[in-house]
């Protein structure tokens, strides 16, 4: 194909990991398509090959440094098929709050670092400052706030496993140690400051939606179909359910028990992109792409399992359903709902009597040769897909991550962005911004899916109809 001009944003900027975006212009200067690329290999379904998979939720939490614990979490359940057992109710407890942890520190993460600049700053303000320092500057006590909801987060996590990074806490079979009565009380001391700090999220998040609804339709909205694991009384359940999809109009296309993943879900692969594109088998490719995370499980759900966020969810439903159920940008929306969610639930969980139980493992050896093991990441679903010999050695290793399952939406999302802000040529720094905010609206977590090391530039580069290079700039 014949381009006049290519666009490249190589990598982008304010999001875990590597990938690039290119934008091809017609000779009016009008965007002809646009694509999200993935550009490093992923090694670690082979290299699993031949471990005990007594090791996976070690090996595997190591794929990322944001969502180990959803690593770790989702290969321990395959693991527990593996060895046939039902975990005690108290590891069941214990694991869940680690999850919820994750899902605090994870989700703060992004809200209040990699979005607010964009949110809070402008998407035309000064790149140089168009980040969390420039946040930290302007605004220092929402910033400091973030901090410390985060920090919260991985207190939880730390006191479950020892470390806020990396814990080493759920095995095969349950978890490695009980909850320590006093760490409990410390933990429940924190909350009514990290309900604060989530009200002020929701209440800026809520006001910048209000003023900037125009933009919110406009920015990469689109129909498509949605996912997530529910409960029975059709709540996102981040740690255990059946995998819902619905389609736009919120018709349930399909809801199964998550080992039954491969008779619903296929991979497709593009050649200009390592990450494979997840589709609903009976749709086909690329119609049966769906949205996970905070925006796929909301519009998939029904109801929510916790009392305020079910509030706050009901005015969120009333907000998508006036034409704004597709808009991209009401991902930042719904993943702080999850957030009052999870710091309900997490505080459930540790008012329940059983969480300092001691009855935290079974012990048994392998009966099965398969086990899948699915939870709700904070980016969305994540598969564990393991195959063992009569040892218990890996045979092979099937991962989906979350990211993986929104490549098709976050491609739309660029290409709709691009065509909507890009006219007669002129492309802008700030537009530029824009098309990576339709990927950062996801949160995607590109080590999980390419599992790359280094550091986080930026370099765009524009070229004319000949391929010659017409102007570069560098952001290090």
């Amino acid at each position: 194909m014949n381009h006049s001009r290519k666009i490249t944003i190589n990598p982008i900027s304010r999001l875990e990991g590597h990938g690039k975006v290119t934008i091809h212009l017609d000779t009016a200067g009008e965007v002809q398509d646009a694509c999200f690329h993935v550009t490093q290999v992923r090694g670690f379904e082979r290299f699993c090959e031949g471990r005990p998979f007594e090791e996976m939720p070690i090996i595997t939490q190591r794929i990322c440094g944001i969502c180990p614990v959803s690593h770790q979490l989702a290969s321990a359940k395959a693991c527990d098929v593996i060895l046939g057992v039902e975990i005690p109710e108290t590891a069941k407890l214990l694991r869940e709050l680690e999850h919820m942890g994750q899902f605090i520190q994870s989700h703060a993460l992004h809200f209040f670092h990699l979005a607010s600049p964009d949110l809070l700053l402008g998407w035309d303000s000064d790149p140089a400052k168009r980040n969390v320092v420039g946040v930290v500057e302007k605004f220092p006590e929402i910033a400091l706030k973030g901090i410390k909801l985060r920090k919260f987060g991985q207190e939880i996590i730390e006191a479950l496993g020892g470390k806020k990074i990396h814990p080493a806490f759920a095995i095969p079979g349950g978890v490695t140690n009980p909850l320590i009565p006093e760490k409990r009380e410390t933990l429940l001391s924190g909350f009514d400051d990290a309900y604060g700090t989530c009200e002020t999220a929701i209440d800026i998040i809520k006001d910048w939606v209000e003023k900037n609804l125009d933009e919110v339709k406009r920015f990469a909205n689109f129909e498509s179909n949605y996912a997530g694991l529910m409960d029975e009384n059709g709540s996102p359940n981040m740690y255990e359910g059946r995998l819902r999809i619905t389609d736009h109009k919120k018709t349930v296309l399909a809801e199964f028990a998550p080992n039954e993943y491969l008779s619903f879900i296929g991979e497709h692969v593009e050649p200009w992109s390592y990450l494979k594109f997840p589709f609903y088998k009976p749709k086909g490719y690329p119609e049966g792409g769906y949205r996970v995370g905070p925006l796929g499980r909301l519009n998939a759900a029904d109801h929510m399992s916790t009392l305020n966020a079910y509030k706050e969810f009901r005015e969120y439903r009333k907000m998508a359903e006036n034409g704004l159920r597709g808009c991209s940008l009401l991902y930042h929306y719904a993943r702080l709902i999850e957030l009052l969610n999870c710091m309900e639930r997490a505080e459930a969980i540790l008012k329940d009597d059983r969480i300092c139980g001691t009855e935290i493992r079974i012990t048994a050896g392998p009966s099965n040769t398969e086990g899948v093991g699915v939870i709700e990441a904070p980016r969305g679903t994540l598969i564990h897909h393991y195959r063992v010999d009569k040892y218990g050695a890996i045979q092979k290793v099937n991962l989906i991550v979350a990211t993986g399952h929104n490549n098709i939406a976050m491609n739309r999302s660029v290409e709709l962005v691009a065509k909507e802000y890009i006219h007669n040529g002129e492309v802008k720094e700030g537009i530029l911004n824009r098309v990576e905010c339709a990927i950062r609206c996801y949160d995607p977590c590109l080590s999980c899916s390419t599992h790359a090391l280094g550091q986080m530039a930026l370099k765009i580069q524009i070229y004319n109809h000949e391929g010659k290079l017409l102007h570069e700039v560098q952001r290090n």
